[in-house]
């Protein structure tokens, strides 16, 4: 019998979320994904400070934006040499909210990938799923460059960046989770909010039927995992970016992993989600849950941001 590892791999691309080298070595995952809070913790790792004290050797004179944008790229390129298809990198989250900003920053990150001699193709560019972010994966898309929308906890937001084409979406299953185990406190027991019941899940599910249904071509990868059953209820996504805490779970155990989600599903189809800007903005605002857990995200990313900007200094 194969590991619960190489038993998903039947029904969905693994992904590793991780700045680490060696986790990637040990668990061949197709794609790796990175955010600050990864690269900081890279950054410091035995492995990692290599590659910051380099880029700070060999760019003694440049801003600390860029020198940021460096360390990225060196990190990114290293995963690249270890896995066979893309890699994450994203775009400073202080810059979540302007989007010709985040245009411009986009178009740097790939211009440094292909300094190196990395085809855009590898590169999925990370930018937070804001009204202004997914205007500027609009622009980016258009030009070739494809966009992993982050941050993002609600329908409204996956339709809204499925209609600027975006390559893929990172809906939050973990994040969701904890909000909605916070909100009942007491009243939540976890045996009834398990699996298909874990309000994470339900909302990767939702998304992925509406996209099923009206056959939308951007890609869905589950992100943001608390547990391997919030994995396995997802198994049939077309992406699952997992970290190596997790990874290491499925692979040491021994099973078979059933397909939960259908690329043709037999619930009635959902209706068309309106995502004119007046009507996303006022949907994510009556979200209580996406609303929090967006702005959380951006904070909790810019203050790594500035950390690993510290560190170069």
């Amino acid at each position: 019998m194969s590991s619960l590892l190489d038993s998903l791999r039947q029904h969905t691309t693994v992904v590793a979320d991780t700045g680490d080298f060696e986790a990637v070595r040990t668990y061949r995952p197709t794609d790796a994904t990175t955010n600050p809070t990864l690269i900081l913790k890279a950054a410091q790792s035995a492995a990692g400070k290599p590659l910051l004290d380099e880029v700070i050797r060999t760019h003694p004179s440049a801003a600390p934006e860029a020198l940021l944008d460096r360390l990225l790229v060196a990190f990114g390129s290293e995963i690249l040499q270890l896995i066979p298809g893309r890699v994450s990198t994203e775009v400073d989250a202080r810059l979540s909210f302007d989007t010709r900003a985040t245009i411009e920053r986009g178009r740097r990150l790939i211009a440094l990938y292909e300094e190196a001699g990395i085809a855009r193709e590898r590169i999925l560019i990370k930018i937070a799923s804001t009204w202004e972010g997914i205007e500027a994966a609009r622009v980016l898309q258009a030009e070739g460059i494809r966009c992993n929308m982050t941050l993002l906890f609600s329908l409204p937001q996956a339709v809204a960046c499925a209609k600027a084409n975006a390559q893929l979406i990172s809906p939050f299953v973990g994040r969701i989770y904890d909000w909605h185990r916070k909100s009942l406190g007491e009243g939540w027991v976890e045996a009834e909010h398990a699996g298909a019941n874990d309000p994470g899940v339900q909302s990767v599910t939702r998304i992925h039927q509406y996209y099923k249904h009206h056959g939308i071509a951007t890609e869905i990868m589950g992100a943001s995992f608390r547990n391997t059953g919030q994995v396995l209820a997802l198994a049939g996504c077309d992406l699952l970016t997992i970290s190596p805490q997790l990874l290491e779970e499925l692979s040491g155990t021994q099973g078979d992993v059933a397909k939960v989600l259908d690329d043709h599903p037999k619930a009635e189809a959902p209706a068309s989600v309106d995502v004119s800007e007046a009507a996303f903005r006022f949907a994510l605002n009556e979200d209580a849950m996406a609303t929090e857990k967006l702005a959380e995200g951006i904070r909790a990313f810019v203050a790594d941001t500035i950390k690993l900007e510290a560190m170069m200094v």
